[in-house]
């Protein structure tokens, strides 16, 4: 009986808080928050002014595109006030890798002269690796794989900028875009969203990938995308053997959080397809063309940080060990890990150190350290309007060895 009485009382509490739940989305549904106006900036209203939207053309369409020259930057939305940005939606004419690579997006806040957002245009929609493809999830949506749409909430205390720069020799001839915010008091809690991108083309075996270097102060890891080129040098081996480290509040040598492998980290396991889901998924699984986009964001599991926050992933592989030991031989360019036997993780890695696997008495699965090309596009939430980040990396290294995929 008392069993019983404990799963009723548990049952009771659930239905409690789906209601509590229920009434809150409710509430911020039907309720007015005081002091808000809604706002819309496209080229039909380019400064979101009050009763000055579709004023050309005498009312009727008339300035819905506009263009972006070779070498040219286009302000999309630059205002004073504090606010915050619900959505974003764009689409242009060309949508080619190198065009998804060469714009780039800068986002400052506050009259800040350095971006809080820099990034390629199409890795900060979530389209890894310049390949369009229709997907939606919780932060972005590409909903028929001909457009970019980010539902990012970015609050701003006493202004706004974005723009958009093509630094390709190309122009872009039409250019579609609003930008959704409400025009609402500054809160005291509120962090200013960043975004950081990043490309290694050829990973050091040992060293890990930084998808977000050491960013000092208060916030949130939002979570990333991540792109990977396989290395052809490693045949059809498995690549995704990396686990995700985040470094948080003064962690050195040793993360506080370490995951288990990548994609783990996404929430699939035994390999990676393509899967979309609202929080994690995988929007490229090409293995004739060894392209993988992937993304992970954490929102029902939030990431806080007090000082600091670095985060990082390991490139591991693994395959057999008879095809592991045949890379060795043919000269591939990976250090040995462990070995599975099916039953017993054997842990071989000696730093600075390359084993001979033939040597090794164990047969199993095999997992190495391995150099591949890896692109991401880190989210992140801060208390200040800029960060200490490195700037965006040229174009010429954004669009290096770019495949051309397809729409």
């Amino acid at each position: 009986m008392k069993h019983t009485g404990n799963l009723l009382i548990l049952a009771l509490l659930f239905l409690v808080s789906c209601q509590q739940k229920a009434e809150q989305r409710g509430q911020s549904m039907y309720s007015f928050p005081e002091q808000t106006q809604s706002r819309w900036i496209s080229f039909e209203n380019p400064h979101g002014e009050k009763g000055k939207g579709g004023m050309e053309n005498f009312g009727a369409k008339g300035h819905p595109q506009d263009s972006i020259g070779a070498g040219a930057t286009r302000v999309l939305m630059d205002i004073k006030g504090s606010g915050v940005i619900n959505r974003m939606w764009v689409t242009i004419n060309d949508r080619s890798p190198e065009m998804l690579r060469s714009l780039r997006i800068d986002m400052y806040w506050d009259g800040e002269s350095k971006p809080a957002v820099s990034a390629p245009f199409g890795d900060f929609f979530g389209v890894g690796l310049g390949r369009m493809t229709a997907f939606q999830n919780e932060l972005f949506a590409d909903p028929e794989g001909r457009s970019f749409v980010s539902f990012i909430q970015m609050p701003f205390k006493t202004g706004a900028k974005i723009t958009l720069t093509n630094e390709s020799d190309q122009p872009v001839s039409a250019l579609f875009y609003d930008i959704d915010y409400l025009l609402t008091p500054w809160k005291k809690d509120n962090l200013y969203f960043h975004c950081y991108w990043n490309r290694d083309t050829a990973t050091t075996p040992g060293v890990d990938y930084t998808i977000l270097p050491d960013v000092s102060g208060k916030g949130r890891f939002l979570g990333t995308n991540i792109g990977v080129n396989a290395n052809p040098a490693y045949g059809d081996s498995w690549w995704g053997e990396g686990e995700v480290k985040m470094y948080l509040d003064g962690d050195t040598k040793y993360p506080t959080l370490a995951g288990t492998g990548t994609e783990d980290y996404i929430g699939t396991a035994w390999g990676q397809g393509q899967f979309i889901t609202r929080y994690s998924g995988c929007t490229i699984a090409d293995s004739k063309n060894k392209q993988w986009a992937f993304y992970r964001y954490h929102i029902p599991d939030p990431i806080y940080f007090d000082s600091d926050c670095r985060v990082t992933i390991q490139q591991i592989g693994g395959a057999p060990k008879a095809q592991v030991i045949d890379l060795q031989k043919k000269g591939a360019n990976l250090i040995p890990v462990t070995i599975h036997d099916g039953r017993t993780l054997h842990l071989i890695y000696k730093k600075d150190t390359v084993v001979n696997l033939a040597a090794i008495p164990y047969n199993g699965w095999t997992n190495f350290y391995r150099s591949d090309d890896v692109s991401s596009t880190a989210y992140f939430y801060l208390d200040q309007p800029t960060d200490d980040l490195p700037p965006l990396k040229p174009r010429a290294y954004r669009v290096y060895h770019l495949k051309a995929g397809k729409e």
